[in-house]
This record gives C-alpha cells, sequence and structure tokens, in this order.
C-alpha cells in the first residue's frame, strides 16, 4: 500500500505543478483552491508513504513523478518543446524511480 500511496502523492504533486501554471494564467479563487489542495493531498500521502519507505527512495520517486509529469502536462497543454532530447531525459527519469521501486 506504501507504493500506492506514493503514486498518488506524485500524481496530486504533478496537478498542483499543473495548477501553478493555472495560476499565474488566471489568479482566481478556484486556482488558487486547486493549487493548495493538490500540494496539501499531496503531501499527506508522501507522509503516509515514508511510514514505511525509506526517506530518500519515497522522496526520489515523488519529485521525480513531479517533475516528469509536470514536464509532460507542459508539452500536452501548454506547447512546449516536444523534441527527443527532453523526451529521452524524462524518461530517464521515470526508469530511475522504477529501478528504485526494485531495489527497496
Amino acid at each position: 500500500m506504501d507504493w500506492v500511496y506514493l503514486i498518488l502523492a506524485g500524481l496530486f504533486e504533478m496537478s498542483g505543478v499543473g495548477m501553478i501554471n493555472q495560476w499565474n494564467q488566471k489568479r482566481s479563487a478556484r486556482a488558487m483552491l486547486l493549487l493548495v489542495g493538490s500540494f496539501a493531498i499531496s503531501f499527506a500521502f508522501l507522509a503516509l508513504a515514508m511510514m514505511t519507505l525509506p526517506m530518500g527512495t519515497a522522496y526520489a520517486v515523488w519529485t521525480g513523478i513531479g517533475a516528469s509529469g509536470g514536464a509532460l502536462l507542459g508539452m500536452i497543454f501548454y506547447g512546449e518543446a516536444r523534441d527527443a532530447k527532453r523526451i529521452l531525459f524524462i524518461a530517464m527519469v521515470l526508469v530511475s524511480a522504477v529501478g528504485l521501486k526494485f531495489v527497496s
């Protein structure tokens, strides 16, 4: 269950990053509420995951999901560059996170 919590934490981190972009584009109470809510839920799930997973592993996977997910959101929804090098390095972050699962 700890890895499920960690993945959920990463997905809400990704959502929070997307909401930062929304907040920068349109400053509304809804955007701020979603931003704060996403990060709060993310931290809550991260705390649950860290009850059994090592801190270094949990944090690395959490930030990896958030960073690569944020980059993918930027490419899909905000027209950011989609060149092969960028996709390769995002894939390397995800492979590293999966690798940590196998050694933990």
